[in-house]
């Protein structure tokens, strides 16, 4: 039952990632770094202390008391998950919501799964397992098959991308995806997918932050969400000085009070995003409570956003026009990235 639960729980944080970026969508006349920094405050700095103290009310006490490396250490790795977080909404800027999230979450996936232990082979720590501890067993191996399977269907989907862009005219690829760049939104994807992964290492530093709170008497069900307010501070720096950045260069600062756009309707799809956004991280720390913030836990919330975001992709017919044959390939990747999952959690299992 516990493991029906986290499954449950992964798969709706995971429908809450793949979706975020929707309303977004629907923002007019603002530029992308207006928007997307006003989604941040929501999911960065409004909503995260919010679910924290609806469900951890102590949770500024636990973070005052707690050593000053591990709080540093936490909000480093939110620091860097933040520029991958930030890159991410560029991704699926450049290259749609399918492919976009294919390449970059499955890099992420990958990653987030197998460095971990990697870093717990420098780093020997009790009941951590390690790269050496992965290669010794039967179930490690095949964590580790999984991982190479992964990025085999990410090479699949980035095949398909540049089908896509050989068979489509400019003009055509701009009508689903205004600002379409294949090379670009590669790079982009990759990087992002790498340092993404860097909030699955953020809770597993800021571990001690979640035992306290179980220790305090919370519910262990949001034990994590104690982490990710720490987590979350990283990201929020790196963006707001970006995005700050940009505007300055851009001189869109002005946006926000631009009364030849629709102002409120904007803050409320751009809170929209935010808010959702936030959420797959609140149901992921419940779903790790249940099956444990390993390689599994990673792989089943990476797999459902990538699901999720195809079907978003089609809705949004990021594909029409193209052959069956880029058609099928696209769908092949997808597959084996999903395949992936199952070897993972299969491995994880034994």
């Amino acid at each position: 039952m516990q493991v029906l639960l986290g499954v449950i729980y992964h798969s709706i944080g995971g429908f809450a990632s793949g979706s975020f970026y929707m309303p977004f969508n629907k923002v007019k006349g603002w530029a992308w770094e207006t928007y997307w920094m006003v989604g941040g405050l929501f999911s960065w700095l409004i909503v995260p202390p919010l679910a924290a103290w609806l469900t951890v009310p102590g949770f500024l006490n636990i973070i005052s008391a707690e050593a000053s490396t591990i709080i540093f250490f936490t909000f480093f790795m939110g620091l860097l998950w933040g520029i991958g977080g930030l890159s991410y909404g560029l991704g699926v800027r450049y290259l749609g919501m399918s492919l976009g999230n294919s390449v970059v979450l499955g890099f992420c996936a990958a990653f987030g799964a197998i460095v971990p232990s990697v870093y717990y082979s420098i780093n020997p720590t009790e009941g951590k397992t390690s790269f050496t501890d992965m290669m010794a067993t039967p179930g490690g191996r095949l964590v580790l098959l999984g991982v190479l399977v992964c990025l085999a269907g990410i090479a699949i989907s980035g095949k398909a991308g540049i089908m896509k862009e050989k068979e489509l005219s400019p003009d055509e690829q701009k009508k689903s995806i205004a600002e379409f760049s294949l090379v670009k939104g590669l790079l982009i994807a990759i990087l992002s997918g790498i340092l993404s992964s860097f909030f699955n290492f953020g809770i597993e530093v800021g571990k001690p932050l979640a035992d306290a709170s179980v220790a305090a008497g919370y519910n262990p069900l949001f034990q994590n969400n104690v982490i990710f307010v720490v987590i979350l501070w990283g990201g929020l720096t790196t963006n707001f000085i970006w995005t700050t950045i940009l505007s300055l260069k851009n001189r869109s600062y002005g946006d926000i009070i631009n009364r030849q756009t629709p102002i409120a309707k904007n803050l409320l799809f751009s809170g929209l995003a935010g808010t959702t956004w936030f959420l797959q991280f609140f149901f992921y720390g419940m779903g790790a409570s249940k099956l444990g913030n390993g390689a599994s836990s990673w792989i089943l919330h990476m797999s459902t956003i990538i699901l999720t975001a195809n079907m978003w992709g089609i809705y949004r017919r990021e594909w029409k026009g193209v052959t069956l044959k880029t058609k099928l390939t696209i769908t092949l990747g997808i597959t084996v990235i999903l395949f992936s999952v199952f070897l993972v959690g299969i491995g994880n299992s034994r």
